[in-house]
């Protein structure tokens, strides 16, 4: 099998191809015939050395995959060989076969596609966890997200409106405004804009009118993330997804007192990693929401295995609205 290796950090374009022995799963393992693979922001962090997890080199990148289940260790129950599953790993991914725990493979059920499911998984579990846990979201509240064109950001828009609430798209390229609409936005607000700090409280209130949003999950951090924290409304709460910005927002205690706001922080996978178990409803969760109609994930597009790099380009250099995936020679061949 081929899998893709970091062996220096550095640029997507640094990926070694190579050919290794398709490994075997051990106890409580599953072996997944990768069909399509989900690319995130993340990857280009890991690949380059600046995510706050770094691997030892050489090593494999990648966070999710799905596939075909073509053998199961031992102590393995409720998972056989060729079931669909989407799965969820800290690296790895980036590969034509994988070795997956039991615990992080999720069924993925008839009608969904295995792009679609592989392209789910961080975004769509990152927004999950954000606006159900973190921010306890209600029905009727408002809910801004920033990055809105973005894998995370596009995920939050519409489990907002899924669960009942009302989203609002921060974007800082205006073009993406139809895509962010046809996906169930309710308005829109330019994050391009001079004196972000007032235009940006100013524009919420407008559309919330004077309310403020209950609700803003933010990706890209700097000054967005400062901005974000005047837009809030009485008792609202910021959850930090990350900074694609490359920039740290800063807050002030004395201002979260003030405004009586919360400001809380999400790593998703520490889930996966503490509570499995929650990991797997939640995932159902979202899939039944795709069966039932609620939820449409975007994928841009599909790029063949052994052009990673290109694919990962999409990414930093901003064009992607939604996710782009990869696909392996497994998918042409089933």
């Amino acid at each position: 099998m081929r899998a893709l290796f970091v062996e220096r950090f550095g640029p997507p374009a640094d990926l070694a191809l190579k050919e290794v022995a398709t490994p075997r799963p051990g106890r409580g393992e599953v072996l997944v015939e990768v069909h399509a693979i989900g690319l995130n922001y993340p990857d280009l962090m890991v690949i380059a050395g600046t995510y706050h997890n770094l691997h030892p080199l050489p090593f494999v990148p990648g966070k999710e995959l799905a596939g075909i289940v073509r053998a199961v260790g031992q102590g393995v129950e409720g998972l056989q060989p060729g079931e669909r599953v989407a799965a969820q790993l800290e690296a790895g991914a980036f590969a034509e076969d994988v070795i997956v725990p039991a615990a992080q493979c999720y069924p993925v059920p008839a009608g969904i596609s295995l792009v679609v499911a592989a392209a789910m998984g961080l975004a769509y579990l990152t927004a999950y966890f954000s606006l159900t846990d973190r921010a306890r979201l209600a029905p009727g509240e408002w809910v801004l997200a920033t990055g809105a064109a973005g894998g995370v950001g596009i995920a939050t828009v519409e489990l907002a409106k899924a669960l009942g609430a009302r989203a609002l798209a921060g974007l800082t390229t205006m073009a993406k405004e139809p895509f962010v609409l046809a996906h169930g936005a309710d308005g829109v607000i330019d994050l391009s804009v001079p004196d972000l700090k007032t235009a940006l409280r100013a524009r919420v209130h407008a559309l919330t009118g004077g309310h403020g949003a209950d609700v803003i999950v933010d990706p890209v951090g700097g000054a967005v993330f400062e901005a974000s924290l005047r837009a809030l409304a009485w008792g609202g709460r910021l959850v930090v997804v990350g900074f694609t910005s490359g920039e740290v927002g800063q807050v002030r205690a004395n201002y979260l007192l003030v405004k009586h706001i919360e400001v809380s922080g999400i790593h998703w996978s520490d889930y996966r990693e503490h509570q499995p178990a929650r990991v797997a409803a939640a995932q159902k969760h979202l899939f039944d929401m795709v069966l039932a109609g609620k939820l449409h994930p975007p994928v841009m597009a599909c790029f063949p295995f052994e052009r990673a790099a290109q694919a990962l380009a999409e990414i930093a250099e901003r064009r992607v609205e939604g996710k782009v995936a990869l696909v392996t020679r497994h998918a042409k061949e089933a």
